[in-house]
Order: C-alpha cells, then sequence, then structure tokens
C-alpha cells in the first residue's frame, strides 16, 4: 500500500472508532481480517496513524475548525499530521491528490487552516489533549501542570521491559538485546526501555529469544516501581488481591527470590488465565493462584497472615493514555464514580489480610485525586488501626532515593507520571497495621 493509501485506510478506521464507539485496537484487527491484501507494515502503519490521531484528536479538531462534538475523522486525522507529525500543509497535500486510494485532495479552508497550525486561544483542555470534563479533576491534581501533564500522556510510549531476575541480571539481557539498543530505566534496578520507531512501530519482541525464554517481560517502568515500593522481602506472605494478567506479582516473585509464599488473586478469574503460562515462562516457584469459586472464600486461610496485600486497585487507567489513547475519548463520569466505589470495596476487603505489623500496598494507574488519595484518605478515616508510611522514606529503603521527589504533595501515596518521571501515571501509597 502507498502511505496515501494508508492514510485513507486509517480514516476509514478512525469513522469506525468514532461513529460506533468501538475500541480501536478492536476496529483495526476488523479492518485487517477484511483487507486480507494488507501486509503486516502495512497493518502497522495503519495502526500508528490511528493511535497518533487518537492521541491528540482535541487539538487536531480545534486547529482544523471543528465545533465540539462536530469533529470529522478526515479532519482529526489531518490536524494530527500537523500535531503529532509535525507534516506542514505541503506534505499533507501531497497524501491527499484523490488518485488512486488515496483521500480526496484538500480544501482551501484546509490547507489554510494546516498552514496556520494555529491553537491560539484553545481552551486547556484543547492544549492538553485531555476530555473537557475531567478538566475539573486534572486541575485539582496538577494544578496549573494540568497541560503539560495532558500533552506527555498525549506523547508516544516507549517500550519497557523488566528483567527477570530469577533468568538473569539486566547486564545479561542488555547483551542479549544489544541490536535493539535497550537502555538501562532511569529509575527501576531492573527496567529496560527501547525507543519505538519514527513510525511508531515498536520491535517485535515475540521473535526475541531473550523475551521467549523469560529473560524479559513488557512491563511500564512505574509498574515496575510499584512493585519495588512494596518492600517485599524473601520469606513474606504476600496477597495479590487483584492480579490479573500476573505482571506485578511475577516482579514480586522475582524480588522473594522465589522465597516465602505469593498467592495471586482476582475476583474475575477470566483475567487470571493468562497468569499460568507467565509463571512457568519466568520459573516463578513461590506463587498460588486462588481463582475464584462461587460463592466460596477462597482466601479465608490467609485472614490477618499476610505481610503484604497489594491492591492493584481497579481505576479508569488515565496513567495510561499514552498507550491506550482512545480509552481517555470513552471515559464517561459514570465509570469514574463506578471505579471509587469499587476502591474502596476492594480496601475494606484488603484489610482483612494485613497481619498486626503488616502493610497494605494501593496502586492505581490514574492520575486523579479523587481516585488516589482520596481514597486511601476515606479508608484511613474508616480503618483506624491502619497508619500511612513515609513515601520518602518507602523510596530510600527499597534503593530508590530519588523517588523521593515523587511523593505526593496531595495527600499519603507518591505519583509518578510521563512529564515528571518519564513513566506511565502511577500512584503508589503504603499503609501499615499498627
Amino acid at each position: 500500500m502507498t502511505p496515501a493509501a494508508r492514510l485513507a485506510a486509517a480514516i476509514e478506521t478512525l469513522e469506525e472508532v468514532a461513529g460506533r464507539r468501538r475500541p480501536a485496537a478492536q476496529a483495526l484487527k476488523d479492518w485487517g481480517t477484511a483487507h486480507r491484501f494488507a501486509g503486516s507494515k502495512d497493518r502497522s502503519a495503519i495502526a500508528s496513524l490511528v493511535w497518533d490521531a487518537l492521541r491528540a484528536k482535541s487539538s487536531a479538531a480545534w486547529l482544523m475548525g471543528c465545533a465540539p462534538g462536530e469533529e470529522t475523522a478526515r479532519a482529526v486525522m489531518l490536524g494530527a499530521l500537523a500535531r503529532a507529525r509535525g507534516l506542514d500543509a505541503d506534505a499533507i497535500a501531497a497524501l491527499c491528490t484523490g488518485e488512486r486510494h488515496a483521500p480526496a485532495p484538500l480544501t482551501a479552508d484546509e490547507r489554510a487552516r494546516l498552514a496556520a497550525a494555529d491553537l491560539s486561544g484553545a481552551p486547556a483542555h484543547v492544549l492538553g489533549d485531555y476530555p473537557q470534563w475531567l478538566e475539573a479533576q486534572l486541575a485539582e491534581a496538577w494544578g496549573d501542570r494540568a497541560q503539560e501533564e495532558g500533552r506527555a500522556l498525549a506523547q508516544r510510549a516507549p517500550v519497557d521491559l523488566r528483567v527477570n531476575l530469577l533468568a538473569g541480571d539486566r547486564e545479561k539481557a542488555l547483551a542479549a538485546l544489544s541490536h535493539l539498543d535497550p537502555q538501562p530505566t532511569r529509575f527501576s534496578p531492573w527496567g529496560l526501555r527501547v525507543a519505538v520507531g519514527p513510525d511508531g512501530r515498536a520491535p517485535a519482541l515475540s521473535a526475541e529469544p531473550a523475551y521467549a525464554r523469560g529473560l524479559v517481560e513488557v512491563q511500564d517502568e512505574g509498574s515496575q516501581l510499584a512493585a519495588l515500593l512494596t518492600g517485599a522481602e524473601p520469606g513474606w506472605q504476600v496477597l495479590d488481591l487483584c492480579a490479573g494478567g500476573g505482571g506485578k506479582t511475577l516482579a514480586l516473585a522475582a524480588m522473594m527470590e522465589n522465597k516465602g509464599q505469593i498467592y495471586a488473586a482476582d475476583k474475575d478469574g477470566r483475567r487470571l488465565m493468562p497468569i499460568f503460562d507467565r509463571l512457568e515462562g519466568a520459573g516463578a516457584r513461590n506463587v498460588q493462584v486462588r481463582a475464584p469459586r462461587g460463592a466460596q472464600d477462597v482466601l479465608a486461610d490467609l485472614a490477618g497472615r499476610c505481610d503484604l496485600v497489594l491492591v492493584d486497585a481497579p481505576c479508569t487507567g488515565s496513567g495510561t493514555w499514552r498507550r491506550n489513547p482512545d480509552a481517555k475519548w470513552r471515559m464517561r463520569p459514570g465509570a469514574l464514580e463506578q471505579r471509587q466505589r469499587e476502591q474502596d470495596e476492594t480496601l475494606a476487603q484488603a484489610a482483612r489480610f494485613v497481619k498486626p505489623g503488616g502493610r497494605l500496598a494501593y496502586v492505581t494507574c490514574s492520575l486523579l485525586k479523587a481516585e488516589n488519595e482520596d481514597r486511601v484518605n476515606a479508608f484511613l478515616a474508616a480503618h483506624a488501626d491502619f497508619l500511612p508510611l513515609d513515601m520518602a522514606h518507602a523510596a530510600r529503603k527499597a534503593g530508590a532515593p530519588d523517588l523521593a521527589a515523587f511523593a505526593s504533595p496531595l495527600g499519603p501515596g507518591l505519583r509518578l507520571t510521563p512529564a515528571s518521571a518519564g513513566t506511565d501515571g502511577f500512584y503508589v501509597a503504603l499503609l501499615t497495621r499498627a
């Protein structure tokens, strides 16, 4: 496919995403199924165009003169070529000739707007590329830095890998993946970072022996740091209450050197299914998976026994907008309210398993105070036997003293963001039972 034909396909897919409110990944998959002539490079290039457009949707639409709620897929895509890819009006016009599956030629108005690339007078949510209804929430969390944080979340994310210390060390992984030019992560002692290409394509890790043999796992540096900050030690009894696919479970198993016991649980048994193959591939032998069994209390024997209970809480996922840009536009206020209820319920459940002197780690991939500090403060108000731990001290004890700079000014916990730390957005709070 020509670059112009790829652009036309991306506009078609974006129309499907917007018109039917479908997840972009599903729309892209369906497009590939219906157009089997497209090769893997074509599909990857089309996906990259769609993701870039969704990251910059608000500012791209404003640049093209679209009224709120009246954005078209073509306008968003053309604006994104200027905003996200830095193409000028002539370069974009060269792709829009109307010939051989190319998009229709630019109108005089489209060319003028692309030539001006003017965002003067745009409101904060446009400049930050986040939903207007979240403006107050983000301002509460970040003040006058909300636009900066939003723009950082609208950029492409690198590929972060966690070295599995049960299979080798970071030097071994650096050597095995040297052809990808990996760099040690800024904060995580286990992390490697691989840059994506100019077209947004990530390396094909499934073809890498180091990945296939379990030496490295895909995991954002922020998620690695969340595990590191828990302070889990060999010999501990640990409950990962919302384990899902097991990313943090695997990190904890390596921290604990396969000593002690980790119980991986999740209220949705389907989310746990990938963990079995991942545990085997990583060589993690100190993990028991406790899948739900109807009304049976599969965790009853752990009440009051755990040195650490990790709550990787269900949340809106605003901290992962770099990787899931369509999620920010599909998110609705009702979803935030529902997540807050679930977070309160999960924290209350977790308290049952923490032994005296043990700790509870509350983690979200959210930027919103309503899901982070507010939830921890509500929990503490209802549980007088729990106290917050100082996160600067926890960072130093974990061997990552630089993380002390990210202690939250809004209450208990620590905040990581793309703008401040170069990670996905994460919140981590540690509480101890008196």
